[in-house]
């Protein structure tokens, strides 16, 4: 994929009435699969995007919004972003370097 970043996100409604987030998560990850232009792979603790920088960014607003849209008032979220331009890199390659 040309131009593109791969980036880790991570959304975390705080001051939810239970300790489970898994419903929170859940329509996430809805969002986020409503994005086809944006690749993702879901993990235990994240979930890994791949897309141009710009796609990439306005994903995480969309989906740093869908707590509040389910009643949270407060939502934490951090992005770790991987922007190489010395070569082409996408998930499953990062993942093939060290497998």
């Amino acid at each position: 994929m040309k131009e593109s970043v791969i980036a880790e996100l991570k959304v975390l409604p705080v001051g939810t009435s239970t300790p489970s987030l898994s419903r929170y998560i859940s329509a996430c990850v809805s969002a986020i699969k409503g994005s086809p232009e944006v690749s993702y792979n879901v993990t235990a603790m994240g979930t890994i995007v791949q897309g141009t920088m710009e796609q990439v960014l306005e994903l995480a607003q969309k989906v740093h919004e869908v707590p509040f849209t389910m009643g949270v008032q407060r939502v934490v979220t951090t992005i770790y972003i991987d922007d190489r331009r010395d070569k082409a890199a996408t998930i499953e390659s990062k993942v093939g370097a060290v497998s």
